[in-house]
């Protein structure tokens, strides 16, 4: 049986625990003694990337703030300021440096005279090439107020230009969310405006972002800090770039897929070398050159970061080979005859020997983690066992541009790790472990109870034995979720940890995790939620695919529902199926004997299957035409999920 928790009033808290509170806390010594190292390891003296990030600099937006027609706050640097000056102690100051990098300097940046870049007013970057007659833009931004008002921005600085062409980089949502800002979908449609992607971009934007969308959203609320004020003991940076924006996403299909071997394009009046990079950053990703500028935008596969082969917010893992191979194969390519690279986050580098040093030290980066990972692997150490002991070679180490502001040597070794030989270790006592809560349960059993582990938690976390806190207390934590010194005790570890961290998203995690602790979980509607407009640009054949995933087998292992979907517009019908537990969407076929049959327009049943619209709604408007019987209707969308956006993550 266990024993009663010290937060239950059962026992008097030791002197330790006493003065335990949900405040925010100091710098301990042991973090301040950890962040002067930093100091000590990095040649902070070099400017090289401030002259860099603000070479070209034309103008930025008032307070670097978007706002929705009503007022509504989209995204804004105004509390960024802090950032002024030497790092803090309870601030990382290799990340310190990096989030002065992305947040201090924004705007509109000429890279070289034709290619231009609104920089940190989002997540991403969108670059603007200046064609025969109009703007080729790459990368629309993450939401449709910031990216119309970074054209704006470009336009009331350089001249007014029509958008003539749009490149899609890759299949993460920071770079095409906000394509309906800068295009409206009938120029794309009627082919005025032709929009260029990576093969493979719809199904893999539609995976992220629907099949995993609730998981991946709650995670990604982690990952960014969204939740967290920016401060020296807050949010400071991702990393990676600035705030995620709070505004309208979208998608139109594209209307160009670039071949799988690459080729050559020319859109209004400028040339394209295309290549494709699938599996590394992103399942679908393209680089491209571009000749009359001598210029090479490696997408988001070289920054001015380690990148995430695995990235904490959930996705699939990377292929760091591939990764170091697709570097390699444009330096190959391009690397001789290249002045300038830039990319979808960060600032660009200029000068051939440069780009050329830039890329072999990425290239390399990713290369050294894939192969001393495997290595050690092959010596038989497992995977935690390698996260610990690989570190980088000074000549990469030393380098900014190769730290872990986004992902982490630590992370990234065992994503490699992941990647080739899967969650299992070989040995068996992991094969069938216990979840989480029970085994929290005879752990704490086996310790003692709580009345035992807190006070030895204390004592460690008084020696600065962050991580061992935080690993004990997470177990008790889960048996006892009340455990009210357990709570803050954790989330002092967490919080001590955040401050350690070069990486933002690790800071970021920490920090989120100490605030729900501390506070609970703020019930906060999922802000990359399917909204109308993106499901415009998603077919019903990916949609039904990702609905499958919301479809509760257990409750449907009996049914047998088919559903004749007559689309108007002269549209393809479709029957819709459960059977067995599983979802199956047929187009072109109609069952001879239908549970009930449905006419409806394709946008309308859209919203219907996503629980945006009501089917009572549509067919009191006359948008929906039922025959059958209306109960099997109702039978059908009781089958499915309605998924929780702020589901626990550091309480069971």
């Amino acid at each position: 049986m266990l024993l009663l928790c010290t937060g239950c009033g059962q026992a008097p808290l030791p002197p330790d625990l006493a003065d335990l509170n949900p405040q925010n806390k100091p710098a301990s010594s042991y973090t301040q003694d950890h962040n002067r190292d930093v100091l000590e390891q990095l040649p902070f003296d070099a400017r090289e990337d401030f002259e860099q990030a603000t070479r070209g600099f034309i103008a930025t937006i008032d307070g670097a703030t978007t706002r929705k027609p009503g007022g509504e706050l989209v995204y804004s640097l105004a509390d960024m300021g802090f950032l002024e000056g030497d790092a803090p102690d309870t601030v990382n100051p290799s990340l310190w440096r990096q989030a002065q990098l992305n947040a201090l300097l924004h705007g509109l940046f000429e890279v070289v005279e034709g290619i231009y870049q609104v920089r940190s007013l989002d997540l991403a970057n969108m670059t603007l090439i200046a064609g025969d007659s109009g703007w080729i833009i790459v990368d629309p931004l993450l939401a449709s107020e910031t990216a119309a008002a970074a054209l704006a921005l470009a336009n009331r600085e350089l001249g007014e230009r029509p958008v003539t062409a749009i490149i899609i980089t890759h299949s993460h949502i920071d770079h095409f969310g906000g394509i309906r800002g800068v295009v409206d979908v009938e120029r794309v449609l009627d082919g005025t405006v032709p929009v260029v992607a990576p093969p493979g971009f719809s199904a893999e934007a539609l995976s992220e972002n629907l099949r995993a969308g609730n998981v991946m959203t709650r995670r990604a609320g982690y990952q960014f800090g969204t939740l967290l004020e920016a401060s020296a003991t807050g949010y400071v940076s991702t990393g990676l770039g600035n705030r995620t924006p709070i505004g309208t996403t979208g998608v139109i299909a594209p209307s160009i897929s670039i071949p799988e071997q690459g080729g050559d394009m020319v859109l209004d009046g400028i040339e394209f070398e295309f290549m494709n990079t699938p599996g590394a950053e992103a399942p679908a990703e393209l680089l491209f050159y571009l000749p009359a500028f001598r210029a090479l935008c490696m997408s988001e596969i070289a920054t001015h970061t380690l990148h995430n082969i695995y990235t904490l917010r959930g996705a699939k893992t990377r292929d760091a080979n591939a990764w170091a191979g697709y570097i390699n194969a444009a330096l190959e390519t391009w690397g001789g005859r290249s002045d300038l690279v830039f990319a979808s986050h960060h600032w660009p580098t200029w000068g051939g020997a440069s780009v050329r040093d830039y890329l072999e030290a990425q290239r390399d980066l990713y290369k050294f983690i894939h192969d001393q990972t495997l290595r050690l692997a092959n010596h038989g150490y497992t995977m935690t066992e390698i996260a610990d002991r690989i570190e980088l070679p000074p000549a990469l180490a030393e380098r900014f541009a190769n730290r872990g502001y986004y992902g982490s040597v630590n992370h990234g070794s065992k994503a490699v790790y992941n990647y080739y030989l899967g969650w299992f270790d070989g040995n068996p006592s992991n094969l069938h472990p216990l979840p989480p809560e029970p085994a929290a349960a005879k752990y704490l059993e086996y310790m003692g109870g709580a009345d035992a582990v807190l006070p030895r938690a204390a004592q460690d976390y008084a020696a600065g034995n962050y991580r061992w806190v935080a690993e004990v207390l997470g177990r008790l934590v889960f048996v006892e979720p009340d455990n009210r010194p357990a709570r803050l005790l954790l989330a002092d570890s967490y919080e001590q940890l955040g401050y350690q961290a070069e990486s933002g998203i690790w800071r970021n995690f920490y920090l989120t995790g100490a605030r729900e602790l501390r506070e609970g979980v703020d019930r906060r509607e999922s802000p990359l939620a399917p909204n109308a407009v993106l499901l415009e640009g998603i077919s019903l054949a990916e949609l039904i695919d990702a609905m499958a995933v919301r479809l509760d087998g257990a409750a449907a292992a009996d049914e047998d529902i088919r559903l004749n979907i007559r689309l108007t517009g002269g549209r393809e019908p479709w029957m819709l199926q459960v059977r067995n537990g599983v979802l199956h969407g047929f187009p072109g076929r109609l069952d001879e004997d239908p549970s009930a049959t449905l006419e409806i327009a394709e946008q309308d049943l859209k919203l219907m299957l996503t629980g945006l619209a009501g089917a009572p709604g549509l067919i009191a408007e006359n948008r929906l035409q039922l025959e059958g019987n209306p109960l099997t209707l109702i039978k059908f969308a009781g089958l499915f999920d309605e998924f929780d956006p702020n589901f626990n993550i550091v309480t069971p």
